[in-house]
């Protein structure tokens, strides 16, 4: 991985990890249904600009099924849920929450091929309970009302990124932007019907409404070009890296802007469960050594 493609692999945590800072200030107020309707709204919008720019089909009637069942696992049922929790949880413990998704990925494909779970994934998937459980049990949000559904509804939308990933595996080939594209298009249709059971409790601040145009925009529509990009470049297991460093920066960003604690338990769980993931997913960091100068070699 060269300097550029490092550059953006942190950008993109940086900005996924913002993500969760930007739910924790509009969800409050906007209730999760019409916060994602707006996000979804705003991410198909700006890609489809993009798109215009550098001409980029998206071809509706050939691909309408997929985009909208992609869509669903991976856009509008994720982001609702993880909407619904920032009503009640800190950024910084949904951050952490939504690095299960790839043990969720884990379970789900086992389910999906009917393979028995080997003994290392079953490690992995132990400590992330481990690491959850600690994470959620000693924070103070832990004690707030509907703090135990809000869990619930984080961890079900790591479950469904793990779904929408099994199902891409199988799914028929469309090209990266047109999928990010296509997707938003869709779950800003599917969020619809959900928005008269969560109204808004209020009217949106000037920084609510920036927090959901910087959701939209940036932490959707943007991230979704770095992220693709990225694969391009390195390929999906190298860019998988992001999915560790996303809670960095959603505690980091939870810390700074919103005053929240950093405790020995935040730190402790969020590291057992980044463990745990790289058991589930087998993603072993490896170093690549300088080669040595060619007056030493052979020595």
């Amino acid at each position: 991985m060269n300097t550029a493609n490092l550059l953006r692999l942190v950008s993109l945590a940086a900005i996924w990890g913002g993500s969760f800072l930007f739910m924790r200030i509009s969800a409050p107020v906007l209730g999760p249904a019409v916060l994602i309707e707006f996000r979804v709204l705003f991410a198909a919008l700006f890609l489809a600009v993009v798109g215009f720019v550098l001409k980029k089909r998206l071809d509706l009637r050939a691909n309408w099924k997929h985009y909208f069942i992609l869509g669903f696992f991976n856009s509008a049922l994720p982001f609702l849920l993880f909407a619904f929790g920032a009503r009640t949880l800190s950024a910084s413990v949904l951050s952490v929450l939504n690095a299960t998704a790839p043990m969720w990925g884990a379970l789900v494909g086992a389910a999906w091929t009917r393979h028995a779970i080997g003994l290392r994934t079953a490690l992995g998937l132990l400590l992330g309970t481990l690491g959850v459980a600690l994470l959620v049990g000693f924070d103070h949000v832990s004690s707030k009302p509907g703090a135990g559904i809000a869990v619930v509804a984080a961890l079900a939308a790591a479950l469904s990124y793990g779904v929408a990933s099994q199902y891409a595996r199988s799914a028929k080939s469309v090209e990266p932007f047109a999928n990010a594209h296509g997707t938003m298009w869709a779950s800003s249709v599917m969020v619809l019907p959900v928005l008269p059971f969560f109204p808004m409790t209020a009217a949106p601040t000037l920084g609510i409404v920036g927090a959901v145009l910087a959701l939209g925009v940036l932490c959707s529509g943007i991230a979704y070009i770095l992220y693709f990009r990225l694969i391009e470049e390195v390929g999906t297991t190298s860019a998988l890296t992001v999915t560790f460093l996303n809670p960095v920066f959603g505690i980091l960003w939870g810390a700074l802007f919103l005053g929240e604690t950093i405790g020995w338990y935040t730190i402790a769980g969020s590291a057992i469960v980044l463990v745990g993931t790289a058991l589930v997913t087998g993603f072993v960091p490896r170093i690549k050594r300088r080669a040595a100068p060619a007056a030493m070699q052979g020595k």
